[in-house]
């Protein structure tokens, strides 16, 4: 359902359907993505990094990181694109975090488990019943 919001480009207010852009925030992303793409495909700039695609176009670097997170542009393709892991920084090709973060987030969740079996294990209260008390009451 559509929704009256400020553009997160601009401010100006606007009915939202998808994007937080309002069309002249869109219109000018789409210019600014197809100069990064022209940029980016010539054989000499393949090899490109953000920073240098940033400074080539004067494009924010946030939105060349938008576009590889939306897989509009392909890390496969253009080898040195990447974004940072919002753990730590390190620069990432796909996912939200880095293999090093992504491991030490399964071992603190197995650590955590461990931890709350142990501490469940230890509360664990005895029963016991009378000759006259029936288990299935």
């Amino acid at each position: 359902m559509a929704e009256l919001e400020n553009c997160k480009g601009c401010g100006k207010l606007f009915v939202r359907v998808s994007s937080p852009y309002c069309p002249a925030c869109l219109k000018k992303q789409e210019a600014q993505f197809e100069q990064v793409y022209r940029y980016i495909r010539q054989q000499e700039h393949r090899m490109a990094t953000v920073s240098q695609v940033h400074e080539a176009t004067d494009v924010s670097v946030n939105l060349i990181y938008q576009w590889i997170r939306e897989g509009r542009l392909k890390p496969s393709i253009f080898q040195n694109l990447g974004y940072p892991c919002r753990s730590c920084g390190k620069m990432i090709q796909n996912g939200v975090l880095c293999d090093d973060c992504l491991k030490k987030l399964e071992h603190d969740i197995d650590q955590d488990d461990d931890e709350h079996d142990a501490a469940l294990k230890a509360n664990r209260v005895k029963t016991y019943y009378t000759r006259g008390e029936s288990r299935h009451n």
